[in-house]
């Protein structure tokens, strides 16, 4: 049964006009400006603040959405009437998201997750709905995705459709376990990800460019500007003062960020969805199918190894955004992450199997000989300083290369392959092995000489390849075989 088209919160309508100010705050300050603050300058101004909320009303009275049969619909209905339809069978996800205005009004954004390749353009979202509703939508959507995909298995097996229908109708009770609420101590974490340390020279720059926009109109002129910029470069040690507090700023501002995106982080598995929750300012909630979920990804930067931390992702088919929307955990504790990633998804009980020697010499020559050969050539041409300055270079890239190796590993323990590569990035993919789709050998001329090859394991979901770089030939045809040994037995009979 169909269920009746429903609107939006009348309460987005409280909302609209304080997101729009931004938009409508130069074309109003250009009508006061050229009316010269008169008070019919006023009087249009209001006119043209008025006409735009009476819009953002017309649009509100005329989109509905409703759930028929095996679609979602989007109607709106202004001048023409356009509908929007999803095929609940596309739906991949259900994003719940609260940013602050929303939340002092108990509404959520909506963004249904169908895994196409145009961005949000080829989404369904939904501005505006009641908190509540917007969760038991969120399962209605989520349940009958996976019906509809249940009544084409059984029309194709020949059950008919009633059976399909009847198992729709069914209530079913909503089943959750919590997996982690992340505590607030292991925050402290975020800094070493690295990933808002430039926070406060984003937010220099978007001073200097407010003041470059704006300054004119609290008379602070070009010539103003180009005379504290001399008065700068004349006191050099006020700018390296400056430099270090910027410096220093980086891991406190890049922390309170991370804080704020990361607050009360907490991974569930809500019937047969995991859903992660996480924000402070913005409360945002993502639901994965688990039928979906194809394995998980460990990442690790250079510092976060040091503190035997790591950030967790999951692999997932048909997820637009997966850097974002697959994030499982932010950084904790490796082991715990483990832990966290066996429980949720599966666990991986095999070591991982070392690369052979020739895979270090490869690393080591990587990592040194560039370096080496810039020494070379500026020794040469007598630019001493630069050349001793590339063997410092060429000298730290021994224990990189050295890092490098060791981070290199494979191995099947019957269920899941697993592959890690990487060493200022290191990452480790532990994927199912239903999930792989294809192989591809890959060996360049340099390999060939070491006898060394890279083996990738396709696969529908995440980057579409994880490799086990520089493995030996037989080594690495032997992984693959493992795996999959059916589809390598024609290729491998007889050697």
């Amino acid at each position: 049964m169909a269920v009746p088209p429903s609107r939006l919160s009348p309460l987005v309508l409280l909302i609209d006009p304080v997101r729009m100010l931004p938009s409508l705050f130069l074309p109003l300050a250009g009508v006061l400006f050229v009316g010269g603050f008169s008070p019919s300058s006023f009087v249009w101004a209001m006119l043209g603040l008025v006409g735009s909320v009476g819009y953002a009303a017309v649009r509100w009275a005329t989109f509905t959405y409703q759930i028929v049969g095996d679609r979602l619909e989007l109607t709106r209905s202004l001048v023409s009437r356009s509908v929007r339809t999803i095929p609940l069978e596309r739906v991949r996800g259900v994003d719940v998201t609260t940013p602050p205005l929303h939340r002092l009004f108990n509404l959520a954004v909506i963004r249904v997750d169908t895994g196409a390749s145009g961005g949000a353009k080829q989404e369904g979202e939904l501005d505006g709905v009641p908190l509540p509703e917007a969760e038991r939508l969120r399962r209605v959507l989520l349940r009958r995705s996976r019906d509809a995909r249940h009544e084409d298995h059984a029309e194709t097996a020949g059950a008919g459709p009633e059976s399909s229908l009847t198992r729709t109708a069914t209530p079913t009770a909503v089943h959750e376990r919590v997996y982690v609420r992340v505590p607030w101590q292991w925050l402290l974490y975020g800094p070493l990800s690295g990933a808002f340390l430039l926070t406060p020279f984003a937010l220099l720059g978007g001073a200097i460019g407010l003041a470059f926009q704006w300054g004119s109109e609290f008379g602070l002129s070009e010539r103003v500007a180009i005379t504290l910029g001399e008065w700068l470069w004349n006191r050099p040690i006020l700018l390296v003062l400056a430099g270090l507090l910027l410096v220093m700023a980086m891991p406190v501002a890049g922390g309170v960020m991370y804080a704020v995106f990361n607050w009360n982080f907490t991974l569930r598995r809500r019937d047969s969805s995991l859903v992660a929750e996480r924000g402070l300012v913005t409360r945002r909630s993502v639901a994965l199918e688990h039928r979906r979920i194809r394995g998980y990804e460990i990442a690790q930067g250079l510092l976060e190894r040091r503190a035997r931390v790591a950030r967790l992702w999951a692999i997932v088919t048909g997820l637009g955004d997966s850097r974002t929307r697959g994030q499982l955990l932010p950084v904790v504790p490796r082991d715990f992450a483990m832990k966290v990633a066996a429980d949720a998804i599966g666990p991986f009980g095999a070591e991982l199997r070392r690369h052979p020697p020739k895979a270090l010499q490869r690393r080591l020559f990587r990592a040194v000989a560039p370096g080496v050969a810039v020494a070379v050539a500026a020794f040469l041409l007598g630019w001493v300083w630069i050349g001793a300055l590339a063997l410092v270079v060429a000298a730290i890239g021994v224990p990189l290369g050295l890092d490098r190796y060791r981070s290199l590993g494979h191995a099947y323990d019957g269920a899941r392959l697993s592959v890690r590569s990487g060493s200022l990035p290191r990452s480790q993919a532990v994927v199912e092995r239903r999930a792989v789709v294809g192989w591809t050998v890959r060996q360049t001329w340099f390999q060939r000489r070491s006898r060394v090859l890279t083996v990738i394991a396709g696969v529908g979901a995440g980057s579409g390849g994880y490799a086990a770089i520089d493995t030996g030939e037989e080594q690495g045809v032997r992984f693959a075989a493992e795996v999959t040994p059916e589809w390598l037995a024609p290729f491998t009979t007889g050697h």
